[in-house]
């Protein structure tokens, strides 16, 4: 699906900014099915990868798709020790509403190495919520500010954070408030074809814009890249 190729594209691009040396260790703390973990394995090869996943079925999947080990656990409590990681990837995990994100800030604190990063994703805004929430559990949506505010409470210092998804959030915007309210599931599909690959494309364009140094306003997620101190 698109969303995830944009999302998985842009943390790859993040990691790709700290330029880690190889052997660096890297968590992607409630890692689903794997996609991203898989997808580091291909572009950063000489990373050491660890997965963790709630769901013990969904994490036998990611440790066979991405032949990296993937842990069963919570990010409420990591199974880890102080100072194991490089890096702490969280891609929209935190919002769940079987996590304390204050719970999980601080325990990705505690298992990051001192200057070592966090990479967070994040659903925006509260009154976003629709039918696709509830189908996914949601407690709560993010600002820049309550997420800056979070990690910093933590210990972690903010290098960067802002928005993403802006081009199309008009169209999600609209869709939210209309068919969104009601439909039965959340909206992960299957998109056609043609409509995939407009809508990554113009994610490709948001990202090159965001290169080029444009600060996007608004969007339907939150991104923060933080440093332990």
């Amino acid at each position: 699906m698109w969303w995830y190729r944009a999302l998985h594209a842009r943390l790859i691009e993040g990691l790709g900014r700290l330029h880690l040396p190889a052997g660096a260790r890297v968590l992607d703390a409630g890692c689903g099915t794997g996609g991203l973990l898989c997808r580091i394995g291909q572009v950063m090869p000489g990373l050491d990868r660890v997965g963790l996943e709630y769901d013990a079925e969904a994490a036998g999947n990611a440790a066979g798709k991405s032949v990296a080990p993937v842990i069963t656990g919570t990010v409420n409590t990591l199974p880890f020790s102080a100072c194991s990681f490089d890096v702490i990837i969280s891609a929209d995990v935190l919002y769940h509403s079987q996590v304390d994100d204050v719970m999980a800030s601080r325990e990705f604190h505690r298992c990051v190495k001192s200057g070592g990063s966090l990479l967070l994703n994040l659903p925006a805004y509260d009154w976003m919520k629709s039918s696709h929430d509830r189908h996914l559990h949601t407690r709560r949506r993010y600002t820049v500010v309550s997420a800056r505010r979070m990690v910093e409470t933590a210990g972690f210092l903010v290098v960067g954070s802002g928005y993403w998804n802006c081009l199309l959030f008009p169209l999600l915007l609209l869709h939210r408030m209309s068919v969104g309210c009601v439909r039965a599931t959340s909206d992960v599909r299957a998109f056609p074809l043609w409509q995939d690959k407009l809508f990554y494309a113009i994610t490709i364009i948001e990202r090159s814009m965001a290169r080029a140094g444009l600060r996007l306003p608004f969007g339907s997620s939150v991104w923060i890249w933080a440093v332990k101190p």
